[in-house]
Parts: structure tokens; C-alpha cells; sequence
């Protein structure tokens, strides 16, 4: 890499940072800077470490008391075979998200000690980490940053005084499953390498990076080290690809890095940074009123901030840790681990997605989507094998390559035999995608494949009762109620799903699907009602309650959320309220559903006490704010986070259609700024103070004749 491309000074490359965001600084980044991340303390453990990201690439970041920065660098798709399967079983089941390895960069001197002044700081709009150490001529300053538009981390230093830059790879790995490549010439190199034997989906999957920089040099096969300089950079550039073996891997690597090497380093850092400005304006949601209030927009603008480095990349953010997973101490278990192992739970893994709508990230929900597409032929495949019909659904729990086990009447019940709900859900998210987007492309290739099969499938799976409607049973109603009859989750996703397929245009979906899709619609069977205390209550599923519960769910309010069949503005709200207010399960927080169900029937003070919950319960362990407790999961919890996201969301908008529905749950005594999308590419933006909707702006504004401002309405 040219020298003059990367000699500036940091302080130099700051005031040109500086300069160039102040000439497009808003009042959205000013409030943006005040949620800035900012410690005084170095880790001294992984436990203490800031995440950071570009969507694929994710780095867990912090410092030692001695002042060497370290980091975890993991990728979307470093999915090893089994590791550490003794500790938990479902380390044994679909693969293992593992860490690329850690790095160690020392500048000598500038060591910490003596109790000398230390700042490390989360700069949000930027994207990147900086960080400064000791002062006056001993001081150190780092920038650390992933390029959001480049497979590529940068590292770079600047010291007032001459001093020695010491890269060190640290593979806990080495030597076992990893191979360190020996001889190389001013660069460090590794890999993992799936054996040919393992899982076909897995088989020779390799990942790995290179780690160089001008000026370094090899000490040792793991160690490159600077002259004396006052400024580096390091830059280390990862792959994940198919290859049989490390020299093919290698060749597909080194052509990367050198594309890369060719591009201008301040022009990348630039153009990394619009990346990050343009995200931000996306959309955003700050409260205040008090100190909650606070609490509440950091947990939504860091969880915004963390799924953003780690949802653009082959795979969908796994719950239980993301890419961000730490050292595991307590489980004598390093940062590979994670309890509930490589497997997607939907469940679990939807609340990251339905919040990206509102925010405007539609660019991170394609993973998600891609990765049911892809599962749909064998799992359609699978099912006409199993039961000689065709249709298709997704297993409630199932690695990144789907499958599914054979489950007729005869299979004893559990969790999730039976269960057959995502597929609704999915075609849901993606009916919202649509209309958000006018994606024409997406609902011809993706929706319309992946709806079309789980109509099918409910269609052709179940019998018909004695008066020709839907008769499902055995049914799993979610994980909560096992082999029942009628359950209302299945009965409201399709009630949801029929309706809105049937509505699309003919250009999408023709006549004579439709035509079918109408009469099964007219042999759906209602939803499961009783009388409680006197009021007409939804059930979870139809017949006497007798079932045993197995989990802390509310299957019945599935009809308010995700489907979406009862809320504001719709016939039944009394069945809807009295419902939540009459639910059995009030637990807080992971995967709960609660503060979205009560924003959605209006009820703000709930909303607010479960939404603040998720929006600030971190996990005492870590120190980064926005890394939650394990829940019933794993830390740090995305799902807690997202349904987080959710409710605070859909306390401010809520939308049906082209109806757009203001402050419909807004609590008392919390003011708002904020910016949020709608469907049919629509932006909203509005201030609340003192209870009431000011400077609203509706993009296009000829959409502001669907706005309802719901402060008018009480």
C-alpha cells in the first residue's frame, strides 16, 4: 500500500472527519453523538468489549489493563463442525458460529501504567472505535473500524513519540482444527477447514484472513512487527469459502486483498462513514421525559447499532449472541460457545426482523429471507416424501440448511414436533416487506414461492371436519400447548395470510391461484372464543382447555401479534383487550411478545413497562449497555433486544394498510423525536411534547391524508 495513501497523522484524519460530517451535521447527529458509547476503564476481559461490525464482519473490542488492544473478529458465515458438544447438546446440532481467532496489537512504549488516563469511545455515526492512552508524549491513539463497504478491518495507531507496532495472532485453535500458514512474507495467515467428511452443508466450508500492513514484518509465523514509526495501518482481510483445502482457499483470498490494497484509504474511510450517515437517516426514535426515558433510546439506538454490524451478511443474526458471543468463564468454555448451539429458532429469530421495517433497514432483512427461500425445495421435497402431498413448511427449530423429521399423528408430542406455524409468520414479514418496499422482484421470486407452499401445505396436510372446515389436528399450538385441536396461532396466521395473498395484484399472482386461495380461505375454521368473567375472550386453541402447558407463552394473542387479525382501528378491540388483560403468562423480557401485543391494543402504560424492561435489561456480566441477559437464551440476547425495538415503534405508528395510525400508545410524560417508514415508501417524522403530535412531516405528502393522529381520537 502506497505510503502516502495512509501516512496521516490520526489527528490529521480526525479534523478531516470532523470537517467533513460538520458540513452535513443535523440535529439528528447531535443527539445521535450524545448516545456515544464512552469508557475510562480498559477490559481487562472479552467481557468488557465493544461491538463493531459491517454487517458480515463483527469484532468484539477492547483493551487489557497493559494498555495491547485485543479483539474477537467473527464472521455470518464461519460455521465450523462440532465443538465442545460435550457441554451442551445442542452444540451437536447445525454447525458452530465460530470465531475467526483474536488479535493483539501492542505499541511500545505506550503501555498503560502508573494509572495513566485511558479513553475508549463507540462513535456511533461513524462506525468505528477510537480510542487514546497515556498522555503528553507517551500517548497512544487508535481507530478501529470495519469497512461497511470492503471484506476489511483497519487498525490504525498514531503516537506523539516514535515507537514499535507488534501485531500478534491468537488462535486458540492453532495447531487442532486451525492451520497457521508457515513462511509467509510480511503477513500473518490461518484458516479453518472443514473435514470433506463432515456435514455436506458444512463439508470444506474454510475461513479464515490475512493480516498485514506496510512497514510490518514477520518475527514469527503468528507476530508481525513496525520499525520505529509514529503512525500504522494494519488491515486484515477475511474469507469464508468452499475450498479443498487451505492453498485453494488461499488463492480464492489473495486476489481479494489485492483489489482491495488497490483502493484509496482515505476515500474508502470517507465513503465507509457516508455508509453509516446514511443509515442513521434512515430513520431514528429519541424520548425523554426522564431518566428511563434515557435508558430507553440508548437500548434502541445501540440494538439498532448491533444488528446493523452484524444483519448484511450470508446468514440471519442468530439469537443467542449474534456474532458477538464472549468468553464463557462460568461454562469453561471459550468465545465459540453458545448455548442453544448453531440452530435458528423462528421464534426466536423474527423479533430482530419485524422491527428493520419501521427503521427502515429493509437491506437486513434479505438474509433472513434468503435463507428460508434457499430451505424451501428440500423441505417441499421432504414433505411430499413423508405424507405424498405437496407444500412445504419450516421447522420452528432447524439449521441454516432447513430439514425437516417425519411428524404424522403417531409421533409422540414435544416442543416443537407439530409445529408448523413459521411458514405463516415468514409470508407475513414478507407480505409487510412488499408493501413497504414495492418490491415487485422480491414477492414474484420470494414471497409468492414461500407463501404459496405453506398454503398448500395446510391445505393438503389437514382433513376437512364434518361440516368441510379446516380441521387441524393434531396441531401444536406453538411450543406452549402440545397436539391439540384447531390451535388459534395456525387458524390467525392463515386467516392473515389468505386475505392479503388474494389482494395482491394480478401481475404477482394470477386468477386461478386466487380462485383456489378463496375457496380455502371460505374453510378456514374461526377463532377459538369463550366467555371469561362475563367477556368474550380469545382461546388457544378450540375445545375444553385441558391441555398441559409446556412454556410461558400466549398463543392466543397470536391473533393481535404477528397476525395482526385484531388492534386499533379494527372490529373486536373489547375481544383483543380483554384477551391480553385476561393472559396467563406475564414474564418479561427475551422473547416475550407482551410489549407489542399491549402497544398494538393501545394499552401505553404496558407497553411502556415491558418495552423499558427489554430496552435496559443488560446483562450484569457484560459491560457494553446494549448486550442483554441470556433470558431463557444466551447474552447477548437479540431477541430481547428487537422486541424491544418493536413495541417502542409501535407505541409511536402503527399501520394497516395505507391507514397510518400516530401515538397510538404513547405514555404520559415522555416527549419524542423521531423518523420512522411506513408502507408504500413512506417516511413519517414528528416531534410529541406534552402529549400532543407536532412539526409532523409525511414523505411523499400526499400521504399525509392517511395519517390519523390517535391523541385526537381519546
Amino acid at each position: 500500500m502506497n505510503t502516502k495513501k495512509v501516512g496521516l497523522t490520526l489527528t490529521t484524519l480526525l479534523l478531516a472527519f470532523t470537517t467533513t460530517l460538520c458540513r452535513a451535521q443535523s440535529a439528528v447527529n447531535t443527539q445521535l453523538d450524545h448516545y456515544n458509547v464512552e469508557w475510562d476503564t480498559p477490559g481487562p476481559t472479552s467481557a468488557q468489549s465493544m461491538p463493531l461490525g459491517n454487517g458480515d464482519i463483527g469484532l468484539n473490542v477492547w483493551f487489557e489493563k497493559n494498555g495491547d488492544l485485543v479483539f474477537y473478529i467473527s464472521k455470518t458465515d464461519a460455521w465450523g463442525g462440532e465443538l465442545d458438544a460435550e457441554k451442551d447438546d445442542w452444540m451437536k446440532q447445525g454447525g458452530v458460529l465460530m470465531k475467526l481467532g483474536a488479535i493483539r496489537v501492542s505499541v511500545n512504549p505506550g503501555t498503560l501504567k502508573n494509572n495513566e488516563p485511558f479513553k475508549q469511545i463507540l462513535k456511533l455515526r461513524s462506525g468505528e472505535i477510537q480510542a487514546q492512552l497515556g498522555e503528553g508524549k507517551s500517548a497512544v491513539q487508535y481507530r478501529i473500524w470495519v469497512d461497511a463497504n470492503h471484506p476489511v478491518i483497519r487498525v490504525e495507531t498514531k503516537s506523539i513519540s516514535a515507537a514499535t507496532v507488534n501485531v500478534k495472532l491468537e488462535n486458540w485453535r492453532a495447531g487442532k482444527t486451525d492451520t497457521v500458514l508457515n513462511r509467509q512474507k510480511n503477513r500473518i495467515a490461518w484458516y479453518h477447514h472443514n473435514s470433506p467428511t463432515t456435514d455436506a452443508h458444512l463439508a470444506n466450508l474454510t475461513f479464515g484472513a490475512i493480516i498485514k500492513g506496510e512497514g510490518l514484518s514477520n518475527q514469527d509465523d503468528i507476530t508481525l512487527k513496525s520499525g520505529k514509526v509514529t503512525s500504522q495501518v494494519i488491515s486484515i482481510y477475511p474469507l469464508t469459502a468452499i475450498a479443498g483445502s487451505g492453498s485453494q482457499w488461499l488463492g480464492k483470498l489473495e486476489p481479494k486483498v489485492n483489489t482491495i490494497d488497490e483502493l484509496n484509504l482515505e476515500q474508502t474511510r470517507l465513503a465507509h462513514q457516508k455508509w453509516w450517515q446514511q443509515f442513521w437517516s434512515r430513520s431514528n426514535v429519541f424520548v425523554t421525559g426522564d431518566d428511563l426515558a434515557e435508558k430507553v433510546t440508548q437500548g434502541y439506538i445501540l440494538q439498532r447499532f448491533v444488528t446493523a454490524c452484524a444483519g448484511r451478511g450470508a446468514y440471519p443474526i442468530k439469537f443467542n449472541g449474534s456474532i458477538f458471543v464472549v468468553d464463557a468463564p462460568a461454562k469453561n468454555a471459550n468465545a465459540d460457545y453458545r448455548s442453544w448451539g448453531g440452530q435458528y429458532w423462528f421464534q426466536n429469530t423474527r423479533p430482530m426482523y419485524w422491527p428493520r421495517l419501521m427503521a427502515g433497514d429493509f437491506d437486513m432483512m434479505l438474509p433472513l429471507f434468503r435463507m428460508y427461500a434457499n430451505i424451501l425445495p428440500a423441505n417441499a421435497k421432504q414433505v411430499n416424501g413423508f405424507y405424498k402431498h405437496n407444500g412445504a413448511y419450516f421447522a420452528e427449530t432447524a439449521p441454516f440448511w432447513g430439514g425437516l423429521n417425519y411428524m404424522g399423528p403417531e409421533v409422540k408430542a414435544n416442543y416443537t414436533n407439530h409445529y408448523f406455524t413459521p411458514i405463516l409468520e415468514l409470508s407475513m414479514m414478507m407480505l409487510d416487506y412488499y408493501e413497504y418496499t414495492g418490491d415487485t422482484g422480491f414477492a414474484k421470486k420470494m414471497l409468492l414461492p414461500v407463501a404459496k407452499a405453506g398454503l398448500q401445505f395446510f391445505d393438503e396436510h389437514f382433513k376437512r371436519d364434518s361440516t368441510g372446515k379446516l380441521l387441524l389436528d393434531p396441531d401444536n399450538s406453538i411450543e406452549m400447548f402440545w397436539k391439540v385441536h384447531n390451535p388459534a396461532p395456525d387458524i390467525a396466521g392463515l386467516h392473515a395470510v389468505i386475505s392479503r395473498m388474494i389482494a395482491l395484484p394480478p401481475t404477482i399472482a394470477d386468477e386461478q391461484t386466487k380462485q383456489h386461495w378463496r375457496k380455502f380461505y371460505d374453510e378456514l375454521p374461526p377463532l377459538p372464543t369463550a366467555n371469561h368473567d362475563g367477556k368474550t375472550v380469545l382461546l388457544p386453541y378450540t375445545g375444553p382447555q385441558t391441555a398441559k402447558s409446556f412454556n410461558s407463552e400466549n398463543p392466543e394473542l397470536y391473533a393481535i401479534y404477528p397476525f395482526r387479525l385484531y388492534g386499533l382501528g379494527k372490529p373486536g378491540l373489547d375481544v383483543a383487550v380483554n384477551t391480553f388483560n385476561a393472559r396467563k403468562q406475564r414474564s418479561k423480557g427475551c422473547w416475550v411478545q407482551d410489549p407489542i401485543q399491549a402497544a398494538m391494543i393501545g394499552d401505553a402504560e404496558v407497553a411502556k413497562d415491558y418495552t423499558s424492561f427489554a430496552l435496559t435489561r443488560k446483562d450484569a456480566g457484560l459491560k457494553f449497555p446494549a448486550f442483554w441477559d441470556k433470558g431463557n437464551d444466551y447474552m447477548p440476547d437479540e431477541d430481547n433486544g428487537g422486541n424491544g425495538e418493536n413495541g417502542l415503534q409501535l407505541m409511536l405508528m402503527q399501520v394497516e394498510g395505507k391507514k397510518i395510525m400516530l401515538l397510538p400508545a404513547w405514555p404520559a410524560g415522555w416527549n419524542a423525536d423521531f423518523k420512522l417508514n411506513a408502507p408504500y415508501k413512506t417516511t413519517v417524522e414528528g416531534k410529541v411534547v406534552g402529549g400532543k403530535l407536532t412539526n409532523l412531516k409525511v414523505t411523499p405528502a400526499s400521504r399525509l391524508a392517511d395519517v390519523i393522529d390517535m391523541t385526537k381520537k381519546r
